[in-house]
């Protein structure tokens, strides 16, 4: 996190505020762009092999959602409604310049899986195939509802409009359909198939990783629990000890005088003296009759 934060204040200042329009903005061309030409993403899906030879723009246009025609266009105005709300609420979380770079380091892996891909199976899914996911958005869209869920995991989303069930439910849901995904990919061969799902989801492993507390699991964090049961079973924690069933236990009150506990008698009562000069607890037979201690 500390060099996320050396980040932010390098370059916080070039942060894109309210992101999320941008993006909404990007369906909306979409929709335009394909209406239009529904092969259009013939020249705008990011081909590694096109994007070697010098078709650079495929880097960025390959963002434009393509699924937004005929019957599929209800159901990507609610996705692109739900990307918004939940980019605004990881923007209001984390601040604008870490949606920042959440947003385009997923782009980045997406990208990265394109070029894996192609240099290892000479293969373009990201590119005019599309085998694997139907717009690159939609592993963005889990990547960052990934993160929701993480930050709020009792949010409830209404499913079908009647069924409401919490962000981390769907969260796991999401992520078993993607296990399944790489499970029939590996069991039909198509090994090519795995890397977009493994690589385009890894800034929210790191994300995760890196806002872990992994201070239960330090080597200094065992020593002190080792201490502490150590002190407890040998009696040395500073407390009031005695000898109960041949054990050493720390008990809350202790007579200076006599020894007596509240395990001796559930009955006793103890008080300290605003005379002796320190914490001397009494029992009620010795707390008038005590010398005091100056």
């Amino acid at each position: 996190m500390k060099f996320i934060q050396k980040l932010e204040r390098k370059f916080g200042k070039y942060a894109i505020r309210d992101l999320m329009k941008y993006v909404i903005a990007l369906y909306v061309i979409g929709l335009l762009v394909y209406t239009i030409n529904p092969f259009a993403y013939i020249y705008l899906g990011l081909d590694v092999d096109k994007v070697l030879r010098g078709q650079v723009w495929r880097m960025i246009t390959f963002l434009i959602p393509y699924k937004v025609l005929g019957t599929d266009i209800i159901f990507v105005a609610i996705q692109a409604y739900i990307f918004y709300l939940i980019g605004n609420a990881l923007e209001r979380a984390w601040g604008s310049f870490r949606l920042n770079l959440y947003f385009f380091s997923a782009v980045i892996f997406n990208i990265i899986a394109a070029f894996l891909v192609y240099g290892i199976f000479r293969v373009n899914i990201l590119g005019n195939i599309m085998i694997v996911i139907s717009s690159p958005l939609d592993i963005i869209y889990s990547s960052m509802f990934f993160a929701f869920a993480a930050l709020y995991p009792n949010t409830q989303f209404m499913f079908y409009f009647i069924i409401p069930i919490k962000a981390k439910y769907l969260a796991l849901i999401s992520g078993a359909i993607y296990l399944i995904d790489i499970y029939k990919f590996i069991s039909a061969g198509y090994y090519f198939g795995v890397i977009p799902i493994v690589v385009s989801l890894a800034n929210f492993v790191i994300f995760y990783m890196m806002t872990r507390n992994y201070r239960w699991i330090s080597p200094r964090e065992f020593e002190r629990r080792a201490r502490f049961r150590r002190q407890i079973h040998e009696g040395r924690s500073g407390g009031n000890v005695t000898g109960f069933r041949r054990q050493n236990v720390i008990t809350r009150h202790k007579c200076a005088v006599c020894g007596r506990t509240e395990l001796d008698d559930e009955n006793l009562e103890f008080r300290f003296c605003s005379k002796c000069n320190g914490n001397y607890e009494y029992c009620m037979d010795h707390l008038f009759t005590h010398e005091h201690v100056i």
